[in-house]
């Protein structure tokens, strides 16, 4: 490895390090995302259920104080329903955060690592150089010792 490379590796070990976190973070943000998706999901269905039944019910009559519960229930459900919308946009807001993060982070690494790509290539083409002139230099020398 050459030398510029090589003081690169430190750099690139933290590069690494910042991504794999940057990854991990990612993950646990897409289980929370996915977590209050499915949560909203179980609300929102829970609530369909509970409309139904009002349909259901309202056929065969209903009683005062059922179509009080029924109501409230409802208003509670919908306040539910609603807090979860709100949650659930706030995990997709840092879902997309982490995602960006990790991007640049990636991005770094991988710029990281073509550099060390470049550097490497750079030196093998100096020393193929060296050694194509050490060659030439030896092919004269054997040329004129025969020529001698």
């Amino acid at each position: 490895m050459p030398q510029r490379a090589k003081r690169l590796a430190p750099v690139i070990s933290l590069a690494e390090r910042a991504e794999r976190e940057a990854a991990r973070q990612l993950g646990q943000c897409q289980g929370l995302s996915g977590q209050a998706q499915s949560k909203l999901n179980d609300l929102e269905g829970y609530r369909s259920d509970y409309q139904q039944q009002w349909l259901s019910e309202g056929q065969h009559g209903v009683s005062g104080q059922w179509l009080m519960n029924y109501q409230r229930f409802l208003a509670q459900l919908e306040v539910a329903v609603s807090q979860q919308r709100q949650t659930l946009a706030w995990h997709q807001d840092n879902l997309n955060k982490a995602r960006t993060l990790w991007q640049a982070r990636y991005a770094r690494l991988e710029g990281l690592r073509k550099l060390v790509e470049r550097y490497a290539e750079e030196s093998r083409q100096i020393e193929a150089k060296r050694e194509q002139k050490l060659f030439d230099e030896l092919s004269q020398q054997m040329r004129a010792h025969d020529q001698d």
